[in-house]
């Protein structure tokens, strides 16, 4: 009677527990992306005046001949420029080297004095990355974003892959869960060694995007340790992950610049994110800082190696850095509905016999519902980033 009792007890207590579960799971919220604060007036993108900055193309003419290109004004479609040479410039594959090869004092009376004006479509121009296939990724760098990724710090890594252009495609396979980041990006015109170096440097910045498979992320992350060097390298490094902006904006004075400058994202053209360059918690100097005291240890996870931040002991040219993308992502934690569905899936499906621990089971419990979901970037969407002067980037989902 005693064990009957008993028994029965342990029967009704799970029961209520099962109910408890079942109400809270029903009852929990499954937010469909992260919102953003949005500016009350519309973006409208121009090129900066050249007593502000030189505004550079590339393209690649007949012949595999690369020439620099000074942009005048744009639109969706096409660029007005004129070409360096036609101002004495000598040709050189580097935008730097081309444009250092004119007197830049005169620079503003040397366009006036040339009447005529090419005209050049933005899907024909080359990436304002460069050709380098090795980055300098950075996490959390603005606070509401930190904050979406409850992380407590801004952190480095290494990005692999070639940029494409301003006018390109992603493929998003059914397993994944492909998000967007709009960011802002510079390149150096020599190796950077020091915060020295930086200083002394020219500095060209561009639009671009980071794209992020999520579900590769969540399985190998350390929640607690965004830092630790696990997930984001492999998440982050696609072939097709690293779109890049049209134009290289090499300002007069770098820091007005990055915090004047604005930067938007829609995805069939729902507004996303909305952020301005002062936003960085940390600027490309502090970055620049942070990143050459990390280049000693191969501590990076790629492909099942381990990597140094760089593969050299500092920032080489061609080498992006990239600043970190604003609130407004899509990828949101576990709720309470996930975790309490993928406990209950690790007791009763046998896994709990199996070895694999509970958080595995509720991680692959997330991620598929997060698939179902389908609130990820999905074939035949468009994500539009967009900025106030470095040009536009538009992605063709595939």
């Amino acid at each position: 009677m005693m064990v009957r009792k008993l028994a029965i007890g342990i029967v009704a207590i799970l029961a209520i527990g099962g109910i408890l579960a079942l109400g809270l799971w029903a009852t929990s919220p499954d937010p469909q992306g992260n919102p953003a604060s949005f500016e009350d007036g519309d973006l409208v993108p121009s090129i900066r005046p050249l007593d502000e900055a030189v505004t550079l193309a590339q393209i690649e003419r007949p012949g595999g001949n690369i020439a620099t290109l000074i942009v005048l004004d744009f639109d969706a479609t096409e660029a007005s420029v004129i070409d360096l040479q036609a101002l004495g410039a000598d040709a050189a594959d580097s935008p730097f080297e081309a444009l250092a090869s004119i007197d830049a004092s005169t620079l503003t009376e040397q366009v006036a004095a040339i009447t005529t004006r090419e005209t050049v479509a933005i899907a024909d121009l080359l990436p304002a990355a460069g050709g380098g296939d090795r980055h300098i990724a950075t996490g959390t760098n603005f606070p509401e974003h930190a904050e979406e990724a409850s992380s407590d710090k801004v952190f480095n890594f290494p990005k692999f892959g070639l940029a494409t252009p301003a006018r390109t495609t992603v493929t998003a396979r059914p397993d994944m869960l492909l998000d967007y980041e709009i960011e802002m990006c510079m390149i150096f015109d020599r190796p950077i060694r020091s915060v020295e170096d930086f200083d002394a440097a020219e500095k060209g910045f561009f639009l671009c995007g980071d794209f992020t498979d999520r579900a590769t992320l969540v399985r190998l992350v350390d929640p607690d340790n965004l830092d630790s060097g696990h997930g984001f390298s492999d998440a982050k490094s696609g072939p097709d992950f690293y779109p890049s902006g049209p134009f290289l904006v090499i300002p007069r004075d770098w820091q007005s610049f990055i915090t004047e400058e604005r930067m938007t994202t829609a995805v069939n053209d729902d507004p996303r994110q909305d952020a301005r360059g002062g936003e960085m918690t940390l600027d490309f100097r502090e970055l620049t800082a942070q990143a050459l005291d990390d280049m000693d240890q191969a501590r990076f996870l790629y492909q099942d190696s381990y990597h140094r931040l760089s593969p050299v002991p500092y920032i080489a040219t061609g080498m992006t850095l990239m600043s970190g993308t604003s609130e407004g992502v899509i990828f949101t934690p576990p709720t309470r509905g996930d975790i309490i569905e993928g406990a209950v899936w690790h007791l009763f499906s046998g896994r709990i016999f199996s070895g694999e621990t509970v958080t595995s089971s509720v991680i692959e419990v997330f991620l598929a519902n997060e698939v179902e979901s389908g609130q990820f970037l999905q074939a035949g969407d468009t994500v539009h980033y967009r900025s106030r002067s470095m040009g536009d980037i538009v992605i063709e989902v595939e």
